[in-house]
């Protein structure tokens, strides 16, 4: 039987983290209403159907992060297995699907091929995309400044988020076999919208789900870090000497905690393109747009929208590379202050935090 299958493939930092949540909060009625989001198994109160999607295109790439050695093996099959037997349309959302080389691109699509796949990719113009990525490149790990980052995107050198980013270059790849009414971007507004929702409300249009069949809002998202907390957390990676791929207890503990609940809440100074960088996002922007126009595929939004605004006249910048060690060691206390909660927490619970608390003062000490 063929459905339709939107697959929404990115890009990271569009809005996917609040999406993703969504869907899997209103699972249950979007399949009364004829929409399958696939999941391992019935989908239980505080289960993370995402899980599922984010295992299955670890697979479909060959990838092997984020858990124990093996953990996606198998999930892209299973993905497609539940697509084949679904008795409605279905969505699959994973952001690290954007920069999928071309073999990739075509298994996907040969397992998908019983079916009418749509591609959605969600975008956002460099000035807000490029502060967004950088950070979100430390919480994952990595230790590069944020001029280095930037650097490496305009210089074209190959990393995951100069591929997952690149507009013209994902929807070229990702389209090479679909007519272009099967492809659309949802672009990410400048303005959320009078209640909030417009980003979603694009989503819906996208997916063709109407937005009362998911009524249930969500409390997730992926929120950006300030220039101090993002300093913290690269100057943390250093000294616990922590990689891309490091073990899914050390990303629950400063990605999830740390970083997500902790540093995130604090008021600070955001992250921003410097004034010289701007002529580059706007020239990327251009080159998006017109790449849209002549290719013809459908547009969920305003194509304004990839356009990067420039900061207001006399807005000062500060850089993300040179922070002082005040605002800095305001935030080392308040993630002091926790990690040292955790640790107490777990070392009164027998957890195992305790002996990898010990390693790794020792390690320090050894230094």
């Amino acid at each position: 039987m063929s459905r339709v299958v939107h697959l929404h493939i990115g890009a990271p930092k569009t809005g996917t983290t609040y999406l993703q949540d969504r869907l899997r909060l209103n699972h249950s009625s979007l399949a009364k209403n004829g929409v399958l989001i696939p999941t391992t198994r019935q989908v239980r109160p505080g289960a993370r159907s995402d899980l599922f999607h984010f295992r299955a295109a670890l697979d479909l790439l060959d990838q092997d992060w984020g858990g124990s050695p093996g953990h996606a093996k198998g999930a892209w099959d299973s993905m497609v297995r539940r697509v084949d037997r679904a008795h409605g349309n279905v969505v699959i959302s994973h952001e690290i699907l954007a920069g999928a080389e071309p073999d990739k691109v075509a298994k996907a699509m040969n397992d998908l091929a019983d079916h009418e796949v749509h591609v959605v990719y969600s975008a956002r113009d460099l000035g807000r995309q490029l502060p967004a990525a950088w950070q979100e490149s430390i919480k994952q790990g990595r230790k590069w400044g944020f001029r280095r980052f930037i650097n490496s995107y305009e210089n074209g050198k190959s990393f995951f988020f100069r591929e997952a980013m690149d507009l013209p270059a994902v929807l070229t790849t990702w389209g090479a076999k679909l007519p272009p009414e099967r492809i659309h971007v949802v672009t990410v507004p400048h303005e959320r919208g009078p209640n909030g929702d417009e980003l979603w409300l694009r989503f819906c249009r996208a997916f063709g789900i109407d937005p009362a069949w998911a009524p249930l809002d969500s409390e997730r998202d992926n929120r950006s870090l300030g220039v101090a907390e993002t300093s913290l957390l690269r100057k943390l990676n250093r000294r616990l000497e922590l990689g891309m791929h490091r073990d899914a207890t050390y990303d629950n503990l400063i990605r999830e905690i740390l970083a997500q609940e902790v540093l995130v809440a604090r008021d600070t100074v955001p992250v921003r393109l410097s004034p010289e960088r701007h002529d580059f996002a706007e020239e990327q922007g251009e080159r998006w747009i017109e790449w849209i126009k002549a290719s013809g595929v459908d547009v969920v939004g305003d194509l304004d929208d990839l356009r990067p605004r420039r900061p207001a006249e006399g807005e000062v910048w500060r850089n993300p590379d040179r922070v002082r060690a005040k605002l800095e060691l305001s935030a080392a206390l308040d993630a002091l202050t926790v990690m040292t909660r955790e640790a107490a927490e777990a070392s009164s619970t027998g957890g195992p935090m305790t002996q990898r608390v010990r390693n790794t003062a020792r390690r320090l000490r050894d230094r």
